[in-house]
């Protein structure tokens, strides 16, 4: 599986929007076997997840997320899990795959 989990200051970035750089993980075996920081383009509507699609991600880790994002994501196969925490994201995929991953309001409210 692959990962994305926007950051800011090297852990997940509360507001999925406005992060600086995503962090595209790829686990195998239910473990993470390596990790990539990698700006994203521009942000504007629809841009995220056609751009995240083309990166091969299938499961999106984020604090918030808007609810028209979140549907553009679904149209692309990609799992949106909302109300996960700033932490690293070694620590979150880790956390998701092992079903342990405690996740909160969405952070977002648009």
């Amino acid at each position: 599986m692959r990962f994305a989990i926007p950051l800011y200051d090297g852990k997940l970035c509360l507001h999925f929007g406005h992060c600086d750089l995503f962090a595209v993980i790829d686990t195998d075996n239910g473990a993470v076997v390596s990790r990539k920081d990698i700006p994203p383009p521009p942000h504007e509507p629809g841009v995220l997840p056609k751009w995240l699609h083309e990166q091969g991600v299938n499961v999106i880790l984020a604090g918030g997320m808007g609810q028209r994002a979140q549907q553009l994501f679904v149209r692309t196969n990609i799992e949106v899990v909302v109300g996960a925490p700033a932490d690293t994201p070694e620590h979150l995929v880790t956390a998701y795959l092992n079903q342990t991953l405690l996740t909160g309001a969405n952070a977002c409210d648009h």
